[in-house]
């Protein structure tokens, strides 16, 4: 779909890549989130570029969402998510035996922080009230696994580079944090735009994206906010439906939609 409806994007995310990103989304974050950055603006193109009342983005989402509300030009927001999904992946690769490890169940939120004190491991997704993800050393992941299993969790771990949303990704924050530094960031036109870090509106883009790096994305709260604020209607421009899904877990008497 990127290449009927933006090929343009398409050709810039190469040239920032160094190489189609798509062919090679299965080597790594550092292509995957080009990849996913593209399929999701041209996602919300396909739709005729829906504004609304409010936006959020999931971990890299976010660099979408502020792009989309117009708070950071396209090219800029391609390279900083280019130079996020290296940095990421390379702190990965240097930190140790990182890895992420799903919960999913009935009562997933309330126990993740138990299991993730207990094990050594940080939250990095609330995503909704049945699914969190650990991050983390591997090291910590059979005792979590375990200790799920007694409070009925069924525990996965993920095929991902590394301990994202940990603090084993610390090395990746100074060099993306400079790059910050160097991008224009405007307010948001008509459009209210949520950080996955704090649940609320952004207040320092800047800082919050640096943030987000070893933060956690509290998705499962963000989208409490948004309904709090009087969110009736959520569409996912995404690739997939992965966020629909994770709304249908935690709001009631919405309306879903997705690209």
């Amino acid at each position: 779909m990127v290449a009927e409806v933006r090929g343009d994007l398409l050709a810039l995310a190469s040239e920032v890549v160094g190489e189609d990103p798509f062919a090679r989304v299965d080597d790594g974050t550092k292509f995957a989130q080009p990849a996913i950055f593209c399929a999701s603006l041209a996602g919300w193109e396909a739709l005729g570029r829906p504004a609304g009342e409010f936006m959020a983005g999931h971990s890299l989402g976010e660099l979408a969402a502020l792009v989309a509300a117009g708070c950071i030009g396209e090219r800029d927001g391609l390279e900083l998510v280019a130079l996020r999904g290296k940095l990421m992946q390379e702190s990965g690769e240097r930190a140790g035996d990182g890895s992420m490890l799903a919960l999913m169940g009935r009562g997933a939120a309330e126990h993740a922080r138990e299991l993730a004190d207990a094990h050594g491991l940080s939250i990095a997704n609330d995503n909704s009230p049945q699914q969190v993800v650990l991050s983390g050393d591997r090291r910590g992941f059979p005792g979590a696994e375990a200790a799920a299993a007694e409070l009925g969790l069924r525990a996965i771990e993920l095929p991902v580079t590394g301990a994202f949303h940990s603090p084993m990704m610390a090395e990746a924050v100074p060099a993306f944090a400079e790059a910050l530094k160097r991008v224009e960031v405007s307010s948001p036109s008509g459009v209210t735009v949520l950080s996955a870090v704090t649940a609320a509106p952004f207040e320092d883009v800047r800082a919050q994206l640096a943030q987000a790096l070893t933060m956690p994305v509290r998705w499962r709260e963000v989208l409490l906010a948004m309904r709090e604020l009087g969110a009736e209607r959520f569409l996912e421009v995404g690739p997939g439906k992965v966020l629909t899904g994770l709304v249908k877990r935690t709001l009631r008497d919405v309306e879903l939609a997705h690209a």
